[in-house]
């Protein structure tokens, strides 16, 4: 894949805001599903979207591009509101929502030059320069139907530059690829902040968010319940650690009369004594070192087998677990 040389990326909230989202709400059949969601994205940023089942991350990123109404609220592309002015503010963006919609029958080519009928000033030469972008430059007269998932998926992103966007909003961009796939997907993303360009991105893969993206929104049950920097966010949650005990239950309750925030129990049988099983669970928690020989001491006291215990610097996943009570996410 290629990119143009990309001009200094302006840190933090120095960048212009290309993409805000103030107090947006939605309500359907009387019941409210979005309840007051706010954030930006800015220029150059990858930003992430991450939310449960049910959440109302879909719902949003339908209204981002104007499938659907917001009840109240705004939402602005590069200052235009996309409500008030819907033509001008989708001008400035690209979107593919789950599977990019492409004719197997056609080359990549013809696929491209279709979409590009529908754009005014994008010719021939806006389909080489795209093609090369993502990397498709010399397949891109093989029949779609030829193409691997990971090249569909450029493809997709392909048609979604033509139009030259400022905002590139991407519903789980690596849903079905191999590792190798979400690498490559990854990376390519990267450049494309790069050069300039916003990223709005949705998925479920958190470590692969947590690497991507400068910045993270978690929405819960209609409500945005942290924005900000992705390592700072995590940083915030503290030190985990993970317990291995036996009973484990006993020794979550025990922790958390101790003031330690449990964040996950979990049983698991490790073998065979005598015909009956040997149950040794794993508590998560979040606590700083210096308390562990401490809690050991009230844990043995009564009558917990202490297995283990295993300091680990917390991820993007122990956030999303903690801010939502362990809920799936979509």
């Amino acid at each position: 894949m290629t990119s143009a040389a990309a001009p200094e990326r302006l840190p933090g909230k120095q960048a212009p805001v290309v993409l805000s989202v103030r107090g947006v709400k939605k309500t359907i059949r009387g019941k409210p599903i979005i309840k007051g969601v706010s954030f930006d994205v800015r220029e150059g940023e990858i930003f992430g979207f991450l939310g449960p089942n049910g959440s109302g991350k879909t719902t949003t990123i339908r209204m981002l591009v104007d499938l659907i109404r917001p009840t109240e609220g705004t939402i602005t592309i590069c200052g235009c509101d996309v409500q008030r002015q819907p033509d001008v503010a989708l001008r400035y963006v690209g979107c593919i929502v789950e599977n990019p919609e492409l004719y197997s029958y056609l080359t990549g080519w013809e696929n491209l030059e279709h979409f590009a009928r529908m754009l005014p000033g994008v010719g021939q030469d806006r389909i080489r320069e795209v093609a090369a972008i993502v990397g498709m430059d010399q397949r891109i007269h093989d029949k779609v139907r030829t193409y691997s998932l990971g090249m569909r998926q450029r493809l997709g992103i392909a048609q979604a530059l033509l139009g030259r966007p400022k905002l590139l909003i991407l519903d789980e961009p690596t849903n079905g690829l191999d590792p190798q796939g979400i690498k490559e997907m990854r990376e390519f993303i990267q450049q494309l902040a790069e050069g300039g360009l916003s990223l709005f991105v949705s998925s479920h893969l958190l470590s692969e968010i947590q690497q991507m993206c400068d910045r993270v929104a978690i929405i819960s049950h209609g409500e945005v319940i942290a924005v900000g920097d992705t390592d700072e966010l995590v940083r915030q949650l503290g030190g985990l650690a993970v317990w291995r005990a036996d009973p484990v239950r006993q020794a979550a309750a025990i922790l958390r009369d101790g003031g330690i925030e449990v964040l996950d129990v979990s049983d698991a049988a490790t073998g065979q004594a005598d015909g009956d099983a040997h149950y040794v669970g794993s508590v998560t928690v979040r606590m700083e070192p210096q308390d562990a020989p401490e809690l050991t001491r009230r844990l043995v006291e009564a009558g917990v087998a202490v297995y283990g215990i295993e300091m680990k610097h917390a991820t993007l996943e122990d956030l999303f677990l903690s801010l939502t009570a362990g809920e799936r996410i979509e």
